[in-house]
């Protein structure tokens, strides 16, 4: 992979992430969150996704944990399907 694959790999982890906390949070409920998503490596390639949200208080008790801990698997899901065509696209 070219550092450029790599950079957009990222970029889409991230953006899936992003969405999908907003699909399960109103924005005005979030007092904030950070995504970071990074890459090592070629073959294979190395993805690390780290999420932190802090919800605002009227939150209490939402379980904050399986929301991140969905928001990484979502984020998995689109790199890996992202993997799977630059695949296809470099055997053709």
């Amino acid at each position: 992979m070219t550092s450029q694959q790599i950079e957009e790999l990222c970029l889409i982890a991230e953006k899936a992430a992003r969405r999908y906390i907003l699909s399960k949070v109103s924005r005005k409920k979030i007092e904030s969150f950070d995504i970071c998503a990074e890459a090592e490596g070629t073959k294979p390639v190395a993805l690390d996704v780290e999420v932190a949200i802090t919800l605002s208080p009227s939150m209490k008790g939402f379980n904050v944990q399986k929301l991140v801990d969905e928001t990484v698997r979502e984020a998995f899901s689109s790199a890996e399907k992202h993997l799977r065509e630059l695949a296809c696209r470099s055997a053709k």
